[in-house]
């Protein structure tokens, strides 16, 4: 799943000329992206190490990126 999100995230450079700064997810997805990691570690550290924040949705069957102006305060922020 990491791989793949990589894959993404260099898809997405290259298309756009910039990084994005939102993964969308599903609840799936997320759990194969704790199990490659370290459960332990959580959310918040998978937002850290991939440099953007999540979304997560159970009715989207793939993940894909965005970017948006963060003028909101993500959860870990809270």
């Amino acid at each position: 799943m990491l791989s793949y999100v990589y894959r993404l995230v260099a898809e997405f450079r290259e298309n756009h000329g910039y990084a994005p700064n939102l993964l969308y997810v599903n609840e799936d997805h997320l759990n194969r992206l704790l199990s490659e990691l370290d459960d332990a570690l959580g959310v918040d550290h998978i937002m850290q190490l991939l440099g953007m924040d999540l979304v997560i949705n159970n009715e989207i069957s793939h993940p894909h990126l965005a970017w948006v102006d963060k003028r909101w305060k993500s959860r870990a922020a809270l």
